[in-house]
């Protein structure tokens, strides 16, 4: 067959053939593409994963807060020596309970004792000698009504009682004042109470204001706090409310051990203005004592609850931070995972104490190493309670 017999015969059907090729190339490939989309829409379906979440509910929770505190007597007061002497007796020891008016200290009162006879002897002789002045002045009146002296004389009789008298009443205040110091050397206990230290023996010489002991009455104790400014006003706030619902707030004192106190004390009264260093002001709770437990100076640890109202708790193992911030995943309604940040109030046990979020706000629970923002999951709901459980909590 000639070149040109070949060409006029086979000639379209190769011109034809490229084309034919293409076309079948071209739909083989969108069949692949096609097969290979669906595929991958089915395996990303398959490749959700199921995370447990956890949804939000708002509620009210007492929280408690403790405040440093100094423990003292409910009376407390120094017995020092008001004179000098030396101490001749002893009738008490130390940590004894003593009752108001008993003997404690007997110092020694023999110059006291001198005094009191000094005394009372220029009070005989004063009260002599206004007598004697008296007996001159009647004798003189006599005279005078019979012309026999002049009335001048009279005049000056009863100008010498006057002084008479006068010496009378210096002698009386000069044996009250001997009598005084002679009651000193006694001393007694001011009320009902435990004697502490004793630093002076029987034969020390002590001298006026030195320290002889302390006495404590410790059947109830005094604690005082204290607060900020801001803590203030909230109490001043919840106490009007309290006295308009008739409420009273018992308070709890924690002891330096950590046991707490099984006496409940009242709020009594605060100081009457603010430090300037620290901006705070002290509260002074009563605590009854009637086991002498707590001693004055002891240390303790008040403890009060703060009511917070419309929040919600957030597990500690559902956030994370980057450069001191708090972030959760929370679950949209399309089952997709946001970044969400979030200031805590503060912790409570395993949980974060926050505001802003919404009643029915999902979160994921466990599990956020496994998400990233934006992921599609499959929420697996944990109950509140159960969320409680798991974390140990009781609800």
């Amino acid at each position: 067959m000639t070149s040109k017999v070949y060409n006029e015969t086979f000639g379209p059907i190769f011109n034809w053939f490229p084309k034919v090729f293409s076309a079948i190339i071209l739909m083989a490939l969108s069949i692949l593409v096609s097969c290979s989309s669906g595929n991958g829409k089915n395996q990303n379906k398959d490749q959700l994963v199921n995370i447990p979440v956890l949804e939000l509910q708002s509620r009210s929770i007492e929280l408690p807060k403790t405040y440093v505190c100094d423990l003292q007597a409910v009376q407390f007061v120094e017995v020092r020596s008001k004179v000098e002497g030396f101490m001749d007796r002893i009738y008490v020891d130390e940590g004894q309970v003593v009752r108001k008016g008993q003997t404690l200290f007997q110092l020694s009162s023999m110059e006291f004792n001198e005094m009191v006879n000094s005394a009372n002897a220029k009070l005989r002789q004063a009260e002599a000698e206004a007598k004697a002045a008296s007996l001159e002045v009647e004798r003189l009146k006599i005279l005078v009504d019979k012309n026999i002296i002049s009335a001048s004389e009279l005049e000056l009789a009863r100008s010498k009682r006057a002084v008479a008298q006068s010496a009378i009443a210096e002698a009386e205040a000069m044996l009250k004042n001997a009598k005084t110091g002679l009651s000193y050397t006694t001393v007694k206990a001011p009320f009902d109470g435990i004697v502490d230290r004793i630093p002076f023996k029987t034969g020390s010489l002590v001298t006026a204001g030195d320290l002889l002991t302390n006495i404590t009455d410790i059947s109830e104790v005094f604690a005082y706090y204290k607060v900020t400014e801001n803590e203030y006003l909230r109490y001043m706030r919840e106490k009007m409310e309290n006295e308009v619902n008739g409420l009273d707030e018992e308070l709890t004192l924690i002891l330096s051990d950590g046991q707490v106190y099984p006496y409940k004390g009242k709020q009594e009264t605060m100081e009457a203005d603010f430090e300037r260093g620290t901006g705070s002001i002290a509260f002074r709770v009563r605590f009854p004592n009637p086991d002498q437990l707590i001693k004055h100076g002891a240390s303790g640890k008040i403890q009060t609850t703060n009511t917070l109202e419309n929040i919600f708790l957030i597990p500690q193992k559902s956030t994370f931070e980057i450069q001191e911030y708090n972030y959760v995943y929370v679950i949209t309604k399309d089952n997709k995972v946001r970044v969400r940040s979030f200031k805590p109030i503060q912790r409570y046990g395993v949980f974060y104490i926050a505001d802003g979020f919404e009643e029915g706000d999902r979160i994921i629970f466990e599990g956020i190493q496994q998400v990233k923002d934006g992921m599609e999951i499959i929420p697996l709901e944990v109950s509140e309670q159960d969320a409680y459980d798991t974390l140990s909590i009781s609800k």
